[in-house]
């Protein structure tokens, strides 16, 4: 059974650092594009030429005041506003409005950063005194689904994720991999990586995507995937928007489960923790379906709170544990399953804690839906926004880890930096390097296993001491400080720099590919300012 199934079209002739460097040469599009663009000694103002685009024809608006909006986002600590935001109803609305600040060359001084739900860390979807497309605007054509030996889902990149799962599980169907926080957009994750803790089986969201329709920075719109316009498909996967604007994605499938067995343990010994959690992820088969971890830091009380959603294995062992003024890490499992398989699915369950060192006094079990289960982070800020700390700050810090180094980075930054309080969860899981596409733009470490340490800390706005956003900051620099004066193999993820040597460094031996790929499909670097890597137009004598 299937939805009527619209095939993306290519339509590459159809009308997203804050410094821009004005240069005298004429600058040609030369990949595949016909369009020229010059330049004068007087640049035109921003606002002109925003203000000159109501003049285009548009399925949807342009808006000019009251955009306070796009300079906000999840971090809330970056606040860039724009001169006018895009309400795009249709490609057509983008692409048009792409080309004609394209075609003005290096006279204007606009950039364009597209938008989805809002959920940057550092202003990366903010464009100061340029414009913002708003993607969730682009909701249609509706979904496209198709069902079969390789299923998939076509879908607006505007498209939250959560609702991909929904309408998905009409058919028995859903995507392989997940962020652990599904109300992002389609285009936000895979500008990315999309992580979570599937990715040790199917590798992030950007491994699991057939075909995608991208917007170039010159107007184009472009089809591409593993065997057309490769080279675009590759780049924009993990790109941070620096290549193309992500307008369509068509997501691979798979059958859905219906329940999730969910399990959390505890370890007092990191060396043990570890080992256990790269045992899983080896596992070929009969392993589970996610395997995340986290650290707990001075708590007291843990297994109370978790009483609210899990069943201990043994309640007399559980009540006697105490976990007062110790540092402590917490191994999270799942295993998917249908209500028939559920004798199965425990046998093999307890097969797979019997080879686990875990304190037996803290095994916690519970059963949940798939939904209910994909969907935990959201209830969890749902509830948050409910006692007004919903706009707090968020100066998360994401790092991929060596498995090499994994044990020197927590003895210092759990041992020392962090070992009195945590103001947010500290997740920790490993992934498999062979499960993701080298051929994309993300970097990775250069090892078989590294982890994902993802300190998610929030800032009380105005409040001083361990709350405040200057400590964490504070923080987080002396945890980056380490990995540099150890020399530790890092990388971030969602990462933010001020500088391009410090994104070249970051890139390594992808940066020259990254450079060209700028310079092919972004030549003016109109799209994505607010990662600061390109801050001028890409010269083609470079």
């Amino acid at each position: 059974m299937m939805k009527k199934l619209l095939p993306l079209q290519s339509a590459s002739n159809t009308p997203q650092g804050q410094g821009h460097q004005h240069q005298s040469q004429t600058i040609r599009a030369d990949s595949g594009c016909n369009n020229s663009v010059t330049t004068s000694l007087v640049p035109i103002p921003p606002y002109e030429i925003l203000l000159s685009l109501q003049s285009q024809s548009l399925d949807g608006h342009l808006s000019l005041k009251d955009n306070e909006g796009a300079a906000k986002d999840f971090g809330n600590i970056h606040h860039f506003p724009p001169l006018a935001v895009l309400h795009p109803k249709t490609v057509s609305d983008i692409s048009r409005t792409v080309k004609y600040i394209f075609e003005k060359g290096t006279d204007s001084e606009v950039k364009i950063a597209a938008r989805g739900h809002g959920h940057s860390l550092q202003g990366q979807a903010q464009a100061h005194q340029g414009l913002v497309i708003s993607m969730e605007s682009l909701r249609s054509p509706e979904m496209k689904i198709q069902t079969g030996e390789f299923p998939f889902v076509d879908v607006s990149a505007g498209e939250l994720w959560i609702n991909i799962l929904h309408e998905t599980l009409q058919y028995g169907l859903a995507p392989k991999s997940w962020t652990d926080y599904l109300h992002l957009t389609v285009g936000g994750t895979l500008s990315n990586a999309g992580v979570s803790g599937q990715a040790f089986r199917h590798g992030p969201q950007i491994n699991n995507i057939f075909q995608l329709e991208v917007v170039t920075g010159k107007g184009e719109v472009i089809t591409c995937s593993e065997n057309r316009n490769a080279d675009l498909f590759h780049g924009v996967l993990g790109g941070l928007g620096q290549f193309g604007i992500i307008t369509r994605a068509r997501i691979s499938l798979e059958p859905a489960p219906k329940m999730v067995k969910w399990i959390r343990v505890l370890y007092s010994d990191f060396s043990a923790f570890t080992r256990d959690q790269e045992n899983l992820i080896s596992l070929k088969d009969n392993t589970f379906d996610y395997v995340e971890g986290f650290v707990i830091i001075n708590r007291t009380g843990i297994l109370n709170g978790w009483r609210l959603s899990f069943d201990p294995k043994d309640p007399l062992q559980a009540s006697q544990f105490h976990s007062d003024g110790k540092t402590f890490y917490c191994l999270e499992m799942a295993k998917y399953f249908n209500p028939d398989e559920a004798e199965v699915m425990n046998q093999g369950v307890d097969h797979l804690l019997s080879q686990l060192s875990y304190i037996p006094a803290t095994l916690f079990l519970s059963e949940v839906s798939y939904v209910e289960f994909l969907d935990r982070v959201h209830v969890s800020e749902m509830k948050l926004r409910a006692q007004g700390l919903g706009d707090v700050h968020h100066p998360w810090l994401n790092l991929l880890i060596p498995r090499s180094e994994i044990h020197n980075f927590a003895e210092e930054v759990f041992g020392n930096i962090l070992k009195d309080t945590s103001n947010g969860p500290v997740l920790i899981y490993p992934v498999n390097q062979t499960r993701w596409n080298s051929k994309t733009s993300f970097v990775t470490p250069e090892e078989d296993v590294f982890y994902l340490v993802a300190f998610l800390t929030s800032a009380i706005p105005f409040s001083t001491g361990e709350n405040s956003l200057e400590y964490i900051l504070n923080q987080n620099k002396r945890i980056l400080d380490f990995c540099t004066n150890a020399q530790l193999h890092v990388k971030q993820y969602l990462a933010h720099y001020s500088t391009q040597e410090e994104w070249q460094t970051h890139f390594g031996s992808k940066w020259g590919a990254f450079e060209e790929r700028k310079r092919a499909y972004d030549p003016l670097a109109l799209l994505a300012p607010g990662h600061r890597i390109f801050q001028k137009a890409m010269s083609t004598s470079i």
